[in-house]
């Protein structure tokens, strides 16, 4: 299962994430929930990157499908904006497969 943690502050701002799992739901290379999980969280963290001028605090571990991302300067419009849009991408993939191979929570730090 793949658990989407994303981590906000008292403002209900998006001041990071934590992905971690494999979803189970196919084989490697043919599971369509890990690939829309990766695609959405990757593209999110490049969008940062490369449209805006904050850069995440990333800890990665491929074995584990760990993906830790930490944003300094969260209240950037721009970085609210693309995170904002992949966790409705993440909720979108939520509803349609359900909680036996994603779950999505939120964190208060």
């Amino acid at each position: 299962m793949i658990h989407i943690t994303i981590y906000q502050n008292h403002a209900n701002e998006c001041t990071g994430f934590r992905c971690i799992g494999h979803s189970g739901y196919a084989d490697a290379g043919s599971d369509i929930i890990c690939a829309g999980v990766s695609a959405l969280v990757i593209n999110a963290i490049n969008s940062i990157e490369k449209f805006t001028s904050v850069m995440p605090q990333l800890e990665t571990e491929a074995e584990s499908g760990l993906i830790d991302c930490r944003l300094k300067n969260y209240s950037d419009h721009d970085v609210a904006l693309l995170m904002q849009s992949m966790i409705l991408g993440l909720q979108g993939i939520q509803k349609d497969y359900g909680n036996e191979f994603i779950i999505l929570d939120f964190k208060e730090v």
